[in-house]
């Protein structure tokens, strides 16, 4: 039986989802999934009531798993910072900082083993939640000298340092794409006769989506990023001398050509599991995709970045002190579990099966 309209909320972002398809029809699932991760009052990544990281959440990311993340990268931007000649004052931008974990680790080493460059350090932090900002000001607030919110497209003078982010381009909306008929179809969103979200196919939005290159097959479905390209070419923009450095889960072109791959790479979490019905409930899943690294190279590229470095996480951890700086943090506890936290974190960042090994890290240098 269809759902009788006056039993829906209208004022929660799946009621108002609803509304708009039945007044102006099916949205493209770029549209969708915009709202369902950035609506201002009820968007995943923005709602205040969402807690989306850690055992009561939806996600663990690696700077929560184990203080070995911040650290190493943190011993990794000293290099950096001495390769670019110690300048007085230098910035470290963190796009998507979460909870947090990433740059109170990073504050944290450089304030223990590098006070000259945590003076000519400024910590600057893109993120787009105010209920985030409000939470990483507090668990922050003794780096407060060091500290600045703005957003990448609001700074006015390009800057000398890093910008940095951890698992932040498979987050951005992304059109879904199926081949019909020796032909690309788009995915967009309607309504089931019950009322539900159900996909729907249609048109292109934009015939520049169809430049994706894989092997085509009937039914094949594909996600086009276009979002993450233009997220590179603004970074590079904001960046006068420096590195853009980029970690997150994804693959090169050619594993993207699998049978495994034919349904897209689309998926949800939901309390450390997987959706079933992605497009049920707005808002309150996480949705994201498989990074493709040859298109963020390539759009690096043409921005007139040099790519230095692409790697495994785990390798890349291993290359720049890790095991150091787990020694090294080892020795200045006095309580034995806390060791043997630490000792276990460490697994998930070194091991060949641990969640380090899942990521890369592409590393992008203006001179």
């Amino acid at each position: 039986m269809p759902t009788n309209d006056t039993r829906i909320d209208k004022s929660d972002l799946g009621g108002r989802l609803r509304e708009r398809i039945r007044r102006t029809g099916p949205l493209s699932f770029y549209e969708w999934m915009q709202a369902a991760l950035y609506d201002e009052r009820e968007g995943y990544y923005c709602r205040p009531d969402r807690v989306r990281w850690g055992r009561e959440g939806d996600y663990r990311t690696a700077p929560e798993r184990s203080p070995l993340f911040a650290a190493t990268f943190a011993r990794y931007f000293a290099t950096l910072y001495a390769e670019m000649g110690q300048p007085s004052s230098w910035a470290i931008l963190e796009a998507g900082a979460g909870a947090g974990d990433f740059a109170h680790g990073v504050l944290e080493s450089l304030a223990l083993r590098e006070t000259p460059l945590l003076r000519a350090t400024r910590y600057v932090i893109d993120e787009i939640s105010p209920a985030s900002r409000e939470l990483l000001g507090a668990r922050l607030s003794s780096f407060s000298e060091q500290l600045e919110f703005t957003s990448l497209s609001d700074i006015s003078q390009p800057i000398e340092g890093i910008i940095f982010s951890n698992e932040l381009l498979d987050a951005f909306p992304v059109h879904r794409l199926i081949y019909r008929g020796a032909d690309w179809r788009e995915m967009y969103v309607g309504l089931s006769p019950d009322d539900d979200f159900a996909w729907v196919e249609g048109e292109l939005t934009d015939r520049g989506l169809t430049s994706v290159e894989v092997n085509l097959s009937e039914g094949r479905i594909v996600e086009v990023n276009s979002d993450a390209e233009e997220w590179i070419r603004r970074a590079a923009g904001k960046l006068k001398r420096g590195f853009l450095i980029s970690v997150d889960y994804g693959g090169l072109s050619a594993p993207f050509d699998n049978r495994e791959r034919s349904a897209g790479s689309l998926r949800g979490f939901h309390r450390h599991g997987f959706v079933e019905d992605l497009l049920a409930n707005p808002g309150k899943h996480d949705l994201t995709t498989t990074v493709d690294w040859n298109q963020i190279k390539a759009a690096g590229e043409r921005a007139g970045l040099r790519t230095i470095r692409f790697e495994r996480l785990d390798q890349f951890l291993m290359q720049e002190g890790l095991l150091e700086e787990l020694e090294r943090s080892c020795n200045e506890k006095s309580n034995s579990a806390e060791v043997l936290r630490l000792r276990t974190s460490a697994r998930e960042m070194i091991m060949p099966n641990g969640m380090a090994s899942s990521f890369q890290v592409l590393i992008q240098q203006r001179n």
